[in-house]
């Protein structure tokens, strides 16, 4: 059974599925799954997700040093590329146009409090106008004390952070025409 920190807005059996992100870490003891049902269709949502190479669409005043992220799709943020730097602090791993991204942390100073997170963002087309996008985040085993400490506030910390920028991207994404 997982804390509360660490699960928002998935279903058990959402929790069981394959993320991509799973296949790139050796040890991990402890994952985070975030989710939200948006009523768009995987092209719409992915273009959206593309858009984190540009700001993180969560709270600007602290992930964004105050700039607003943007409300409109940036062209060409869609062309990805492995190693593309996305959020100021993640590197793009691997990615399935329409369907994923999946993000490594690069900073190292971030390196040395988290250990070495990897987060997929999967999106599961549910109809034509109607998908799941879910996130699940890989943590690797806290050093120490101090570790242990991190890794509890950081739980809390990913998911008021995490629920905010999944509910601007079903917003955005529910604005947008389906032609998009």
């Amino acid at each position: 059974m997982l804390p509360m920190g660490r699960i928002w807005g998935t279903a058990p059996d959402e929790r069981l599925l394959y993320f991509p992100c799973d296949r790139f870490i050796g040890t991990f003891d402890d994952s985070y799954y975030r989710g939200i049902s948006i009523q768009a269709n995987p092209k719409t949502i992915f273009r959206w997700l593309c858009q984190m190479r540009m700001a993180p669409y969560s709270y600007d005043w602290i992930d964004n040093f105050g700039r607003k992220s943007p409300r409109s799709l940036t062209p060409g943020l869609e062309e990805l590329a492995i190693g593309q730097k996305v959020m100021s602090i993640f590197e793009l791993i691997d990615f399935v146009p329409n369907e994923q991204i999946t993000l490594r942390i690069k900073e190292k100073l971030t390196l040395k409090i988290f250990g070495d997170p990897i987060v997929s963002y999967m999106i599961i087309p549910k109809s034509d106008r109607n998908s799941r996008l879910l996130v699940k985040l890989i943590l690797p085993p806290p050093s120490g004390l101090l570790g242990r400490l991190l890794r509890f506030i950081f739980s809390w910390g990913d998911l008021i952070m995490m629920r905010r920028q999944l509910l601007n991207f079903k917003e955005l994404s529910e604005q947008m025409p389906e032609s998009v």
